[in-house]
């Protein structure tokens, strides 16, 4: 099973995104964050949103006629979220998202609720799950607070309920020293992009010096054939490659 994680950046970088989303099609799936999905064309654009593509989950979709496409608002009834694209050929066993960090009265800004999403799926007798999320963003860094670790537990909670072997990758927004991100692999998982001695997820096209925020998690039960961050210059986030068993 080949899988692709990216940030897309809203689709920022439209043309070299779908060149390769088109140039990797042959990918079963894709865990995709910061994702537009028929965002209401009255709504107001503020500058640094201008350059997103505001029906991207339409437009990977289209280029992608040969995966199911299951999209998450972060909010109920919201336009923007996460996005996964399945290969049709493969067995859902069941797909949802449960919520990791809630804002009650949210009010904009980047600062809105987060939500796991996931899939089981069944390919040639095994069931896996992988999960896609978004982590917070508080505009404070990628260093811990309370709502992010309480977040980490949200996210194992969901965890110790599974019954299968399963993967966990996203944008988590966090440095690789942080007790929030330490809690996976106390808790068993196996964090790729320390074992691969992976030195950044970002590309060129972020400007600021972290290099860190990108997460690819395993549990027992998944063979590892390839890991690697790619080099496509499609977002600010570089995309993680995932071959796996």
């Amino acid at each position: 099973m080949k899988l692709i994680s990216l940030n897309t950046w809203g689709g920022r970088v439209t043309q070299d995104l779908m060149a390769f989303i088109e140039s990797h099609k042959e990918v079963d799936i894709f865990c995709l964050q910061e994702i537009y999905h028929n965002r209401p064309n009255d709504l107001p654009v503020e500058e640094k949103m201008s350059q997103c593509a505001f029906n991207l989950n339409r437009d990977i979709a289209e280029r992608l006629p040969h995966h199911i496409n299951y999209f998450k608002p972060h909010i109920k009834d919201w336009w923007y979220g996460l996005a996964a694209f399945i290969k049709e050929d493969i067995e859902i066993v069941r797909e949802g998202d449960i919520p990791i960090y809630d804002v009650p009265e949210y009010n904009g800004g980047g600062n809105h609720a987060r939500n796991l999403q996931y899939i089981e799926f069944k390919k040639e007798g095994k069931n896996i799950t992988v999960m896609n999320v978004h982590g917070l963003w508080n505009g404070k860094g990628k260093g811990d607070s309370e709502e992010r670790l309480k977040q980490s537990d949200a996210i194992l909670d969901f965890v110790k309920g599974l019954k299968t072997p399963y993967v966990l990758c996203g944008d988590f927004n966090l440095r690789p020293d942080t007790q929030s991100l330490k809690k996976f692999k106390e808790f068993g998982m196996r964090d790729l992009i320390e074992e691969y001695n992976i030195t950044s997820t970002r590309t060129s096209l972020y400007g600021k010096e972290e290099g860190y925020a990108d997460y690819a998690f395993i549990s027992e039960g998944i063979e590892v054939r390839d890991f690697k961050v790619l080099p496509d210059e499609v977002s600010d986030h570089a995309a993680l490659y995932l071959d796996f068993d």
